[in-house]
């Protein structure tokens, strides 16, 4: 790939901006891709997203209606294998299918999901899944705005601390602006998916 081809001197690190699951039916294969099949000489950094984060909540807390259900969780819960009775009650019903999961992950994606880290400062740039809340230092900033926030940071026309790069939020194209850069181009509906890629000064795009 383009990134094996940069200068074997220069350390290489692929920042993943979360929202592994959620998307289809392959979520436990796209985490056992990002576990197993690392990009060679490259160090992994996984962030969480809004799915992972909701996920956590779902499993420490499995109510009826819960937001993580009507949001693609049902179909992460099938790529798993798991499968819940219907005829019983909807409360006995999430209680099973929250202790069902966790029978089902294996040992090493419980550690993956433990281990997602909310932010990843490099240089210039500072990378998250959803964005920061305006007027708030990076190191004050509050884990639900940086996994869920869209306005008042993609509305924010002055200058952050650092470039952000983010993703939550689709559009067709990647964004870059002069505060934010947005990559995420809705690869789970679109085959669109879009990676930054920062060498020193220069920057620009992979997409598929």
């Amino acid at each position: 790939t383009e990134l094996e081809q940069l200068p074997a001197e220069m350390h290489k690190v692929v920042v993943y901006l979360g929202d592994y699951i959620d998307r289809g039916d392959e979520s436990c294969g796209v985490v056992d891709l990002l576990i197993h099949e690392p990009l060679a000489g490259c160090e992994s950094v996984h962030l969480k997203g809004n799915h992972e984060s909701e996920m956590e909540s779902f499993l420490a807390d499995p109510r009826p209606n819960h937001l993580w259900t009507q949001h693609g969780g049902m179909a992460t819960a099938l790529s798993y294998k798991v499968r819940v009775k219907a005829k019983v009650s909807a409360v006995e019903r999430m209680r099973e299918l929250r202790d069902r999961l966790l029978e089902a992950f294996p040992a090493e994606h419980r550690v993956f999901y433990s281990n997602l880290r909310m932010g990843y400062e490099v240089g210039d740039y500072f990378m998250v899944h959803a964005g920061v809340r305006p007027g708030l230092a990076l190191s004050q900033q509050k884990p639900t705005d940086l996994l869920w926030i869209r306005d008042p940071f993609l509305s924010h026309v002055g200058l952050f601390e650092k470039m952000i790069v983010h993703g939550h939020t689709v559009s067709p194209q990647p964004i870059t602006l002069p505060n934010r850069i947005g990559i995420d181009t809705g690869a789970y509906y679109s085959g669109k998916l879009t990676c930054l890629v920062l060498e020193g000064e220069q920057s620009r795009f992979i997409s598929t």
